[in-house]
């Protein structure tokens, strides 16, 4: 069965770097999970199945300068994890830092994963995007609409 994360949730993370996952995202993304840092600042959440594609297709990626530093920053950051007792998650402090997470978080659903993102970064990645989304939408998909 494919999962396709979506959805806007509004949570809060304690001063442990502690995330309450809501129960419909903890069902579909299993046991273990990955958490890396993301791109546009936030935090990336792959199931392990997911995670275990993604990590295929960067092993063929060619022995470049620009591909070796990607996958430096990519997977330094990933850590395998597990739900507690309460549905939470441990987020390490240097992903607390790199998507500058403060007490409100927004976690999101993109398609084959969710993003952790810090409530001023989202707020701003939206108040910067919401002018272009007619725009980004014709430029995607007007070949497929039409």
């Amino acid at each position: 069965m494919i999962v396709m994360f979506m959805g806007e949730y509004h949570q809060k993370i304690d001063e442990k770097g502690r995330l309450t996952i809501p129960a419909k995202l903890r069902s579909e993304l299993g046991d273990n999970f990955i958490v890396t840092r993301g791109l546009d600042g936030c935090l990336f959440i792959y199931k392990k199945e997911t995670w275990e594609k993604i990590i295929n297709n960067y092993q063929e990626l060619p022995n470049v300068k620009e591909a070796r530093n990607f996958m430096r920053f990519f997977l330094s950051g990933a850590t395998n994890l597990e739900f507690d007792k309460q549905g939470r998650i441990n987020i390490s402090q240097p992903l607390i830092k790199y998507a500058d997470l403060s007490k409100d978080t927004i976690i999101i659903g993109v398609g084959d994963r969710l993003e952790i993102w810090s409530n001023d970064r989202w707020e701003k990645l939206l108040t910067e995007n919401e002018d272009n989304f007619s725009e980004m939408a014709d430029n995607l998909f007007s070949q497929k609409l039409n």
